[in-house]
């Protein structure tokens, strides 16, 4: 065990980092196909492939998840992904041709630097040519690059943010992992405690939640926030368990995260399970919430600070 989402049997994780740009993509791929769901929350939110995971839809299977920065931009990224698994011959079988199946879902992160560079489908190959099983990097690299939490006041009080992956043996070969991608409008919490977020001018944090109770939002908090994460598993659901999982992963952003799944927020999380092993859907639900919440929280603690935006880490060190 790696402690990561890469625990799980048949999933690989890739990242692509571009730290002059400050934005990246992360792929989550499952060369084997995995039972897909999803779930979105945030009333902002930046998806592709999502329809098709509902159980009413045909496809059964995908074959990776791209989380990417970019905003709607970033989108092109998982055509990368498609020919990468092209070449290898991964895909949903159309007669005489093979089309993978790569669902994604993007956060906003164009207001750190010039936005003039994105996630491309060039970045989204190298990133699925980078997967592997190994123990996933955290912090502000692949997606999170260029992530930020805490904007409610604007960039200048955020904080750095990053991606961050847990994983837990549940018994009986059943592993359950996520991996989330942090950029949220709120602050992050651990414990009941914040651990990052938006900042006050004399130090501290502002405490999001109640800053908004007391003032009017502001405008430039809007459509710029989002929370993805990847849920895999390798015991055996249907299409309506995997997309029941997606819901109740979401009870780890709301005690991770406040306040979540905002209309400035485009929250969203998938499923993948990959194996055969019969378990008990209960107990799965409430362990993707688990690994939900502790992801988000080794997100922000894996990031570092940049242009300005300090990191947990930095501010720990302060105080």
């Amino acid at each position: 065990m790696n402690g990561t989402i890469t625990d799980v049997p048949g999933i690989k994780v890739g990242h692509f980092s571009d730290y002059k740009a400050l934005t990246g993509c992360t792929v989550v791929v499952a060369e084997e196909g995995a039972v897909g769901g999803v779930d979105v929350r945030g009333s902002s939110p930046g998806t592709r492939e999502t329809d098709l995971l509902r159980p009413t839809n045909t496809v059964q299977k995908i074959h990776a998840v791209m989380l990417t920065g970019g905003s709607a931009y970033g989108l092109d990224a998982a055509g990368g992904v498609m020919q990468y698994l092209e070449e290898k011959k991964i895909g949903f079988a159309t007669g005489s041709n093979l089309v993978p199946i790569v669902p994604a879902a993007v956060i906003y992160d164009l207001d750190i630097v010039e936005p003039g560079i994105r996630p491309d489908k060039k970045m989204g190959y190298m990133a699925a040519r980078n997967s592997s099983d190994c123990k996933v990097e955290q912090g502000s690299v692949g997606a999170g690059t260029g992530a930020t939490v805490g904007k409610i006041c604007g960039m200048d009080w955020a904080m750095k943010s990053g991606i961050g992956s847990y994983s837990l043996d549940l018994g009986s070969g059943v592993i359950i992992g996520a991996i989330s991608v942090v950029n949220a409008l709120g602050d992050i919490y651990e414990q009941g405690r914040i651990i990052a977020g938006a900042r006050k001018q004399d130090g501290g944090f502002l405490n999001t939640y109640e800053y908004i109770k007391a003032h009017i939002s502001d405008a430039q908090s809007s459509g710029k926030n989002t929370t993805l994460t990847v849920v895999a598993i390798n015991a055996s659901l249907s299409k309506e368990e995997a997309n029941k999982m997606a819901q109740v992963a979401h009870d780890g952003y709301a005690r991770a995260i406040k306040p979540v799944h905002t209309i400035y927020d485009g929250d969203c999380i998938f499923t993948m399970s990959t194996g055969d092993i019969k378990f008990d859907v209960l107990t799965l639900c409430e362990a993707a919430a688990e690994v939900t919440e502790k992801a988000i929280i080794n997100a922000v603690k894996s990031a570092e600070g940049v242009m300005g935006l300090p990191s947990y880490t930095e501010l720990t060190k302060e105080g």
